[in-house]
Order: structure tokens, then C-alpha cells, then sequence
């Protein structure tokens, strides 16, 4: 099968990322698309707002369309989020014609694409291009982004950032691995500005690439995909601040393990029987849905190491079987143990 085509949005915290994002999924001329969205802080915003588009098959399950990694910046917790959402994302592709990663505005984006070099994706997806947004009323008020505070709170929100990457380095990487640049609130400058902050622009862009001008998002989709750029075989021509650095250590013995069982447990035990399972083993993220006895709905389960956290999203529909599904994320997890230490 060929492989799927990966668009990488990225750009400051209100650029106009997740508006970009909606319009397209508003405006998918058929295509089914996969949405990965990075953010952290309140978490469920960009997804709730992403969800609402209703543009998922009436019987099938948008969360199986629209994933959010909640663990921070994804170019810091690739290895721990990305890579096992990709690998489920993966075996879904029959069903998937494009997929989309909306990061958060603090991710560095050659990390990021230097995870489609890994053996497991590389065969299964690529880099189709990269987009980056960049605010137009901002940069002819010369700064970069329109509101410095939320920026410093969205890095005091994200305890996995392990980056201090200045703003502008941060600005100049963006375009460095952009295929397009998209100009998002052209409507709150003046033409003449707007031709000023182009040009500046076209300046600071590799040789060749494109910057388009955007109003509330709305963009054919066909310029956004299609680009072919096949981005992860070609970093080497997109420079950045943190070429140099020693690479993320992306270990290719992270694996998961799914247990999913008829049966009830009740929530005190079961994460008793956990935390010893950490202990055992190097489990990064635990996440899933527990049947707890006597109980109409289902409890929602999430641990980190060893704390977890627990409760109740729905009930349980009455034609649907009542199973418990964890999904165990670690370092060369042991499918045996696992089933073993929670089962008996």
C-alpha cells in the first residue's frame, strides 16, 4: 500500500492553526482525514472545537479521527505519545487518506519529522509538507507573536518541555522547514503593510517557497496537501538553530501491549495491581476503559508512572459489550506479565 501523506501544521500559539485545521476538515472534498492536534494546559479545547466540525461518518466515532497528546511539546515527547499514536493510527489506514498534526506553537519541527525516519513509520507514512502560520498583525507590529504572556504561560504550563528556545530561533526553524508559509489576519493591516511584512518574509523563507495570504482559515485544501516533499528525506537542506544538538534518543524498543477482557474490576484493586506492574516493568502511560462492577457507566482509567487518576465519561450503551481495554506504553513490555499481574 502506499503511504499515507502527513501535513505538519505548525506555528505560535494564535496564529490561526486550529481555524486552518476546521476549515479543512470543513472542506475535505471527500477526503478522510486523521487529526493529530498537540496542546496542553486546558486540555480539550483545540479538540472540542475540532470534534464539533461533525465531519466523521455518522457511525463512527470522531475519537477515532481526532487524537490529542496532552503530554507537551511533541518534539520533547515523541518517543512517549507520538510513536504509539502513529503505530494505532497506522493500522487504520484503509480507512485513512491523509492525516494532519496541528503542534503546539513551542514545538520545534525537524524533531518532529525526524520521526517519520523511524522503521516502523517510515514504511507506512511520510512528510507530505510542512505549514507554517505565521500572524500578520503581529509581525507589522513588530513582534512575533500577538500575545507574549500566553506564550510564557504555555511554556509554565508544559512540565515536559525540555527546550529553551528563544523566540526568534523558534520563529526562524518554523520557516526554515516550512513547503508553504500562510499569512493568517491579513484583514487587520493596511495593503501597503501587508506588501511590507510579504517581503520581509520572502527574505527569511528557503529559496522557493511560497507564502500565501489566509482570512479565517479559508484556503483550497489542495494547496494545503499534495506537496510531495517527502520532508524526512531532505532535512539535511532545512536548516535550524539546533543542528548541532545531539538528537532526541527516539528508542525503537518502545512497544504497547493491549489487554482488553470481559470482565469487571473494582478500581481500588485494579490499581493496586498496577502500581506494582510499573514496578515491574518500564511502562511509560497506562490509558483506557474499565468495567467496574455495579456501575452503569464506564470509567475512564489514565496513569503516569505510578499515579493514576480515574472517572466516569458515559454510560454504558445496552448493545454494547461492557470490556475492560488498557492500553499499556513502555520499553520492551512483556505481554505475558502484563496479562498476567492484572489477571490474577
Amino acid at each position: 500500500m502506499h503511504k499515507i501523506p502527513v501535513t505538519v501544521i505548525t506555528g505560535f500559539l494564535g496564529a490561526g492553526k486550529t481555524t486552518l485545521v476546521r476549515h479543512l476538515l470543513q472542506n475535505n472534498q471527500g477526503r478522510r482525514i486523521a487529526v493529530l492536534v498537540n496542546e496542553f494546559g486546558d486540555v480539550g479545547i483545540d479538540g472540542e472545537l475540532l470534534r464539533s466540525c461533525q465531519v466523521c461518518d455518522e457511525d463512527d466515532n470522531p475519537q477515532n479521527n481526532i487524537v490529542e497528546l496532552t503530554n507537551g511539546c511533541l518534539c520533547c515527547t515523541v518517543q512517549e505519545e507520538f510513536y504509539p499514536t502513529m503505530q494505532e493510527l497506522l493500522k487504520r489506514r484503509d480507512k485513512i487518506d491523509s492525516i494532519l498534526v496541528e503542534t503546539s506553537g513551542l514545538a520545534l519541527p525537524k524533531p518532529l519529522v525526524q520521526a517519520f525516519r523511524w522503521h516502523e513509520i517510515r514504511n507506512s507514512a511520510t512528510v507530505d509538507g510542512v505549514v507554517t502560520i505565521v500572524d500578520t498583525s503581529a509581525l507589522a507590529a513588530g513582534t512575533l507573536v500577538g500575545d507574549l504572556d500566553a506564550i510564557e504561560a504555555q511554556r509554565q504550563a508544559d512540565p515536559n518541555l525540555d527546550h529553551e528556545t528563544p523566540i526568534e530561533e523558534l520563529f526562524e526553524d518554523q520557516l526554515a522547514c516550512a513547503d508553504l508559509v500562510l499569512m493568517t489576519k491579513t484583514d487587520l493591516v493596511a495593503e501597503p503593510t501587508l506588501t511590507k511584512v510579504k517581503n520581509w518574509l520572502q527574505k527569511e523563507v528557503p529559496a522557493g517557497v511560497k507564502i500565501v495570504t489566509c482570512k479565517n482559515g479559508t484556503i483550497d485544501p489542495n494547496i494545503l496537501l499534495g506537496f510531495n516533499a517527502a520532508v524526512e528525506d531532505n532535512l539535511d537542506r532545512r536548516r535550524s538553530h539546533h543542528d548541532n544538538e545531539e538528537e532526541h534518543d527516539h528508542d525503537e524498543e518502545i512497544n504497547s501491549v493491549e489487554l482488553v477482557v470481559d470482565r469487571s474490576f473494582d478500581p481500588q484493586a485494579l490499581t493496586k495491581k498496577l502500581k506494582q506492574l510499573v514496578e515491574q516493568q518500564e511502562i511509560y502511560r497506562i490509558k483506557g476503559f474499565v468495567n467496574v462492577p455495579n456501575k452503569p457507566m464506564r470509567m475512564v482509567l489514565q496513569g503516569v508512572g505510578n499515579r493514576f487518576d480515574s472517572f466516569y465519561d458515559r454510560f454504558w450503551s445496552a448493545e454494547e459489550i461492557r470490556q475492560t481495554r488498557l492500553v499499556f506504553i513502555g520499553r520492551e513490555l512483556d505481554r505475558t506479565g502484563v496479562e498476567e499481574a492484572i489477571l490474577t
